[in-house]
C-alpha cells in the first residue's frame, strides 16, 4: 500500500522525481487541487494512471512543466496573448491550450491537436516538477486524483482515501496541506485570434482581457474536450440540490449570512468567495463521511471566483 508522505523533504522530492522517471505514479499538492501525476511522455505510465482514475482514455490530460522553458517542448505556434497570460499568471491557477508539438502524444492530449499546459503555484509542486526536469523530465501530466467524475481531492487524505485501493506500493501521495484556491485551474483557448475560457477557474475572464488587451469570446461551437467538462461531474455520493428549501437531515452549504434551519447539517459557511471555493470539496466530501442522503447548495451569486464556483456545483449536481 502506497502511504502519505508528510516530510517532503529534498531527498523525499528527488525519490519521487526518480518514480515519475521510471514509470511510477506520484499524487501531489497544488494550489487548485491534488494531482495523481505520471511522466507526460511514458504511455504505459499514463494509461495505468487512466486505470486508477477509470478515466475515459480519449479525455485529456493538463501537461504540469517546471518553468517558461520547457513550453517550446510542447508547444509551437504560440500567440502573443499567451505568453502575456505565462507571465501574469504562472506560476498559478492557469492551463492553456496550444498547438501541440510532436512531443505531445495523442495519449496525453486525447487525440487532439492542443496540448494543455500549466505551472502550478505551489512550492511542493515545483520543487517536484524541478527535481524531475534535472533528470531529464520533460513533464508531468496530472489530472486529479480522484476516481473519475467524483469529488476531487484537496488533501493528501482525501487522495488516500479515494485511490488507496488501486495504486501500488511503489506509487507515492505526497502531502503538502490543503489546497488554497480548491478548484481546479481555468482552461484557456489560446488557439484561436481570441481566448476562450472552456473552464472557469480563479484566474477570470476579466483577469485575462486586463492581461492582454484582448476581448475574451465564448467558446460556442468548440469540439475542444478538456478536463471537467462533462455534463455530470465532481459529484459525491449524496446528491445535491441547488437553491432547495432544506430539509431536516440534509446537508447545507451556503455563504456565513444564511442562517441554518433547524435540524439541517451545516457542511460548510464560508464568509467570502476564496473560502468557499477552498472549502467546497471538502464540504461534499463530508456529507459523504457522514452519509447523508441530500445535500442543498446555495450557490454564490456574482463575477469573479463565483463563475467557477457555480459551474462545479451545477455539474455536481447534474443528473
Amino acid at each position: 500500500m502506497s502511504a502519505i508522505i508528510s516530510q517532503c523533504s529534498l531527498n523525499v522530492l528527488q525519490q519521487a522525481a526518480e518514480n515519475l522517471k521510471s514509470g511510477g505514479l506520484v499524487a501531489f499538492p497544488t494550489e487548485t487541487v491534488y494531482g495523481l501525476g505520471a511522466n507526460a511522455e511514458d504511455e504505459n505510465a499514463i494509461q495505468r494512471m487512466y486505470k486508477v482514475k477509470n478515466r475515459p482514455v480519449d479525455h485529456p490530460v493538463i501537461v504540469h512543466i517546471a518553468d517558461l522553458d520547457a513550453v517550446d517542448y510542447w508547444a509551437t505556434d504560440i500567440p502573443d496573448y499567451a505568453i502575456a497570460l505565462m507571465r501574469d499568471y504562472w506560476p498559478g491557477p492557469m492551463t492553456l491550450l496550444l498547438k501541440r508539438t510532436e512531443k505531445a502524444k495523442d495519449f496525453v492530449t486525447g487525440n487532439q491537436e492542443i496540448v494543455g499546459l500549466r505551472i502550478p503555484a505551489h512550492t511542493l509542486a515545483i520543487n517536484l516538477l524541478q527535481e524531475f526536469s534535472k533528470i531529464g523530465g520533460k513533464g508531468v501530466a496530472a489530472p486529479s486524483a480522484n476516481r473519475y467524475g467524483a469529488v476531487s481531492p484537496t488533501t493528501a487524505q482525501a487522495v488516500d482515501l479515494e485511490l488507496q485501493e488501486y495504486l501500488e506500493p511503489r506509487d507515492q501521495i505526497l502531502d503538502g496541506g490543503q489546497s488554497l484556491v480548491g478548484v481546479e485551474s481555468t482552461i484557456i483557448d489560446c488557439t484561436r485570434e481570441n481566448p476562450a475560457i472552456l473552464r472557469p477557474g480563479a484566474i477570470t475572464a476579466e483577469m485575462v482581457e486586463q492581461s492582454t488587451g484582448i476581448i475574451v469570446i465564448e467558446p460556442e461551437g468548440t469540439k475542444v474536450k478538456v478536463s471537467g467538462s462533462h455534463k455530470q461531474h465532481y459529484s459525491p455520493n449524496a446528491k445535491v440540490i441547488i437553491g432547495a428549501e432544506t430539509k431536516p437531515g440534509n446537508g447545507l452549504i451556503a455563504m456565513a449570512d444564511l442562517a441554518t434551519p433547524e435540524g439541517v447539517i451545516r457542511l460548510a459557511a464560508p464568509k467570502t468567495l476564496e473560502e468557499y471555493a477552498r472549502i467546497l470539496y471538502s464540504a461534499l466530501r463530508e456529507a459523504d463521511a457522514q452519509k447523508l442522503a441530500e445535500i442543498n447548495v446555495v450557490m454564490p451569486e456574482g463575477n469573479g471566483l463565483a463563475v467557477a464556483i457555480r459551474d462545479r456545483i451545477t455539474r455536481a449536481a447534474a443528473l
